[in-house]
């Protein structure tokens, strides 16, 4: 199993998550973070580290997330690994908990 970001992120992208993964499989977009599911070891650390409360295993996503399980493998392919921890963006607080934000994702 692994755990997957889902929407919340979006927006918020805070980063504290990354600190405490031990096998670094985080990876950063514009203004999104992910899991590489090949390389999470279901360690649980990285869930209750989200501000946004955005990390779910992947058996426990809340309902219209489940395509974020496909999203954070094909993207985390395509961007770069994280893992140190970074300022949020200035807006974060605000974008925290709106819903819709998929839209608004950037590769």
């Amino acid at each position: 199993m692994t755990f997957v970001v889902t929407e919340n992120c979006i927006k918020c992208k805070y980063t504290d998550c990354v600190e405490v993964c031990p096998v670094d499989c985080f990876h950063e977009g514009p203004n999104f973070l992910v899991i590489d599911p090949e390389e999470c070891i279901d360690c649980t650390l990285c869930e209750p580290e989200c501000p946004a409360e955005a990390i779910y295993p992947e058996d426990d996503m809340p309902p219209g997330q489940e395509m974020f399980l496909e999203l954070n493998a094909e993207l985390s392919r395509e961007w770069p690994v994280i893992t140190e921890q970074k300022n949020p963006p200035p807006d974060a607080e605000s974008w925290d908990g709106k819903p819709d934000k998929l839209k608004l994702l950037e590769r």
